[in-house]
């Protein structure tokens, strides 16, 4: 029987952790889907995005067995430095204080500017023979590039004086993306597109009860300017005028407390009928679920390299209401939802775009809202259902 293909990952964050969201999520369902063909070994932090604390029960700087096909590095701070990494990309470590030598396939570098995740690993991999591979995750769209913006174009300025991406293969999650890192890093770059991967089944369908005059709206996303928090309160406060009750209950860190400040702000004058609140953090395996407690789920954010909260949404058969910055277009058309444009122009307008499409939710009954909740459920369905999916990662990997 043929050896499988080894592949050695660099990830910052990985399961358990949950709050560095999209990232741990396209990693953990990318093994999943692969581990029948392929042995993953990944490198990770003992800690969660953000925190100091080690995760409870897990040993750090041994391979753990995490699944079938799956063994996870989960390194200390003391660990994680180039020669610790050197150390592991030239052997591999079979169980606790087992050794067996031999070098791995490929390496899948996941991000672009950790520079313990990202810029060590690949210095580290220098004289590595095998497949070398880096996932920019969307880093490399302007948007993203113009947060911190004078460090990462000087970053980026420096990696191509150094020829620090020589014999790389980009992994690129739509042309768009690809588009992006040809801008960045060099036309002649090597970037194959393969979309994230879902988790593989579909959840149960929960159905809802919807009123006329009752609307309950979701986020599951870090209370940051890039998922553009404040955008999306501010057009409820557009509906002062509207008659009946809307919820608004977001999930996630708040990353920038000065601009959660700015948030409260306005909720604070928000009329009483429109009521905005923050639920705290939701656990990863829990947000199909929570998601089918509310009507929408409504999220403008500034960009978004995939959504797999988007996604996720779908799956749970709950309609979207997002802005034109992610690959999930022509929702209308499908009736699964509206992505409405940012920069919508506001001649001679009353209500924006927004506000027209949350008042018309708002009024919206049971038997044409179950129409978009069938609708959600078969985008995910035919999204799932793909079989280019599988045959794209192959061709990434091989």
């Amino acid at each position: 029987m043929q050896e499988k293909k080894k592949i050695l990952i660099f990830i910052d964050w990985f399961l358990p952790g949950y709050k560095a969201g999209g990232p741990v999520r396209s990693m953990a369902n990318m093994v999943e889907y692969l581990k029948d063909e392929y042995e993953f070994f990944i490198v990770t932090r003992n800690t969660d995005y953000t925190e100091t604390t080690p995760y409870d029960g897990i040993t750090p700087n041994v391979w753990t067995d995490f699944a079938e096909g799956v063994k996870v590095f989960y390194a200390s701070i003391e660990f994680q430095n180039f020669k610790s990494f050197k150390q592991i990309i030239g052997r591999r470590e079979k169980g606790e204080g087992r050794r067996e030598a031999g070098p791995f396939d490929v390496v899948y570098i996941n991000g672009i500017y950790s520079w313990k995740y990202s810029i060590m690993p690949l210095i580290a991999l220098k004289k590595f023979k095998g497949k070398k591979i880096v996932a920019s995750r969307g880093m490399l769209a302007q948007s993203a590039i113009d947060v911190k913006g004078g460090k990462k174009k000087l970053f980026l300025k420096l990696v191509k004086m150094l020829n620090l991406y020589k014999g790389i293969v980009f992994h690129a999650t739509n042309e768009k993306e690809k588009e992006d890192i040809l801008r960045s890093i060099g036309s002649d770059s090597n970037v194959v597109i393969a979309d994230n991967l879902p988790k593989k089944e579909l959840p149960h369908f929960k159905a809802i009860n919807k009123e006329a005059g009752e609307l309950k709206l979701v986020s599951l996303a870090r209370i940051s300017p890039e998922k553009n928090t404040l955008f999306a309160i501010e057009r409820l406060s557009e509906l002062k005028e509207v008659k009946g009750e809307i919820v608004f209950d977001l999930y996630g860190q708040v990353y920038n407390q000065e601009y959660w400040e700015e948030c409260k702000k306005v909720i604070a004058n928000l009329p009483n009928n429109i009521k905005v609140t923050h639920k705290g953090l939701v656990d990863a395996d829990k947000v199909g679920e929570m998601i089918q407690q509310y009507h929408v789920l409504f999220l403008p954010s500034r960009g978004e390299n995939f959504g797999h909260v988007i996604l996720e949404s779908f799956m749970s058969g709950r309609p979207v209401l997002i802005s034109d910055q992610t690959p999930w277009r022509g929702l209308i058309d499908e009736k699964c939802g509206w992505d409405i444009q940012l920069n919508e122009r506001r001649e001679m307008k009353e209500l924006s775009d927004w506000s027209t499409a949350l008042s018309d939710l708002l009024e919206m009954e049971q038997d044409e809202f179950d129409k978009w909740c069938e609708g959600a459920r078969a985008k995910a369905d035919g999204f799932i259902c793909n079989p280019e999916l599988e045959k794209s990662y192959k061709e990434l990997l091989y």
